[in-house]
């Protein structure tokens, strides 16, 4: 198998410490909110990346944090405790906060079929780890104490920038424009490892320590959690391409500097989910969750689809249209699907065999998903029986997640239902009763969303919740209720 090594910059053939075996750890949520979709775009791609190294044959421990610590935005402590801000906002405590967002992220991972990882760590469990992790950084002399906060020295690295050269002045950090410098560093490029002193005196969590009352900062939490559950060597280390400097950069020189050995050789980033207007983020336009993917009549799985039929180092543009045309190409190939015949058929093993060998070597090249993809249309048009298909489909989808057979399953109920009710548009109503109003706004609707006029669809939608009524979109209809 080949993955493409942020680190050296070139597609390198994936080894591990330990043959068969691979030691993975993958970024996860700050839990202040719901998670959007470019956030999960990384989360969905990892799953990607998890399941075809198992289905390669490889035994994969899989580790993520879940980071309900208050840190600051960045290494110049500035911006705010977006833990805090989201307590304020709903007023709640932080840890009720924490608990509410991991609940809803999860949510959102079952709904893209995103496995849960092996391992699923809080930063706030293991602060007693991050305290040992400073303390030993000290002694080795990689870091210092000064206007109360404990600083990683990166002048003592002899190589600081691992993904991209750059000159020091280039990214000194903690005196771009418009942000204070921190004086207590010897070095513009020193990160804190632990804070006592900051600008933000209203902090949600902090913690007893040798250096005082406080918290740890941005990256230590990783490191930390990576070497509890990982051990002192990680094979492959995931996230966002945002992902890489500073906080990726940070983990590195704590850990190999901790630990006195190489950490991690192998480095894979997702590139970002655009919008017509620039990357997406929480603060920018109509907050994209999978919740509103739902509310606009998507099933998720489509935006799964999506994101499948692009490569994962390549930023891709969402729009409602180009999610309306995944739609479309996704209920084709469940139809295609669903028009395969079960049968007790025996499995053509060569083409199997032929056909699966197809669908590994696209996934070998740097996880070419949408190679794998073509793979799938691939079983559609290959001569061979539906049995041996089915099987084929059902195999791919191991790495795949789009629930193909169960989705076929379903449309042929769906289609036989149809046919049975001469496909007529079936409007039920939960109490039983008859309102002609709300029948023809239901009918409205279904002409919008048939029309691809999502805004007056949503209109409607919007003038029936007025009305107290609420619609759900079922197989061959519509069911309301009062609400």
């Amino acid at each position: 198998m080949y993955l493409y090594n942020s680190a050296t910059h070139k597609k390198e053939e994936f080894k591990t410490h330990t043959p068969g075996h691979v030691e993975m750890y993958t970024c996860g949520p700050t839990v202040y909110h719901f998670a959007h979709i470019g956030n999960l775009r990384s989360y969905l791609m990892e799953d990607v990346l998890e399941k075809y190294l198992r289905y390669a044959g490889y035994d994969v421990n899989r580790v993520m944090n879940i980071t309900d610590v208050g840190h600051l935005t960045s290494d110049a402590d500035e911006g705010e405790d977006k833990m805090l801000k989201g307590a304020k906002r709903e007023h709640k405590s932080v840890m009720e906060i924490a608990q509410f967002y991991t609940d809803a992220f999860f949510s959102d991972c079952k709904k893209l079929n995103i496995k849960r990882p092996d391992v699923v760590q809080p930063a706030t469990g293991l602060i007693d780890d991050y305290i040992r992790i400073v303390s030993t950084l000290i002694e080795k002399g990689f870091a210092y104490f000064a206007g109360g906060n404990v600083y990683f020295d990166t002048s003592k690295l002899s190589r600081y920038y691992i993904f991209n050269d750059h000159n020091e002045e280039d990214l000194a950090v903690g005196v771009r424009e418009g942000v204070e410098e921190d004086t207590n560093k010897k070095n513009k490029n020193d990160f804190v490892l632990w804070f006592t002193k900051s600008k933000f005196e209203d902090q949600a969590l902090k913690w007893e320590s040798p250096w005082g009352v406080g918290y740890p900062g941005w990256h230590i939490e990783c490191s930390g959690i990576s070497m509890k559950y990982n051990g002192e060597y990680l094979d492959l280390h995931c996230g966002g391409v945002d992902n890489a400097f500073p906080h990726h950069t940070n983990e590195i020189a704590q850990s190999e500097s901790y630990l006195g050995h190489a950490w991690c050789p192998h480095w894979c980033h997702v590139a970002h989910l655009n919008t017509n207007d620039g990357k997406m983020s929480k603060s920018k336009g109509e907050f994209l969750t999978v919740s509103l993917l739902e509310e606009k009549g998507f099933d998720p799985l489509v935006y799964r689809f999506f994101c499948l039929q692009s490569h994962y180092r390549k930023a891709l543009v969402f729009s409602w249209e180009n999610l309306e045309n995944a739609q479309g190409a996704f209920n084709k190939l469940i139809a295609k699907i669903a028009a395969l015949k079960p049968s007790v058929d025996t499995v053509d093993e060569a083409a199997f065999s032929a056909l699966k060998e197809k669908f590994m070597t696209a996934l070998s090249n740097d996880l070419n998903t949408s190679l794998a993809v073509t793979a799938l249309y691939d079983v559609l048009k290959y001569q061979t029986n539906d049995a041996t298909k089915l099987a084929v489909l059902a195999d791919f989808d191991q790495v795949l997640g789009l629930d193909l057979i169960e989705k076929a399953d379903a449309a042929r109920k769906k289609a036989a239902a149809a046919s049975a009710s001469g496909g007529e548009f079936n409007i039920v109503s939960e109490s039983g009763e008859k309102d002609e109003a709300v029948e023809k706004l239901i009918l409205a609707r279904r002409d919008a969303k048939k029309a691809k006029d999502f805004a007056k669809a949503d209109a409607i939608r919007d003038e029936l919740k007025t009305m107290g009524v609420e619609v759900t979109d079922i197989a061959g209809g519509a069911k309301w209720r009062r609400i």
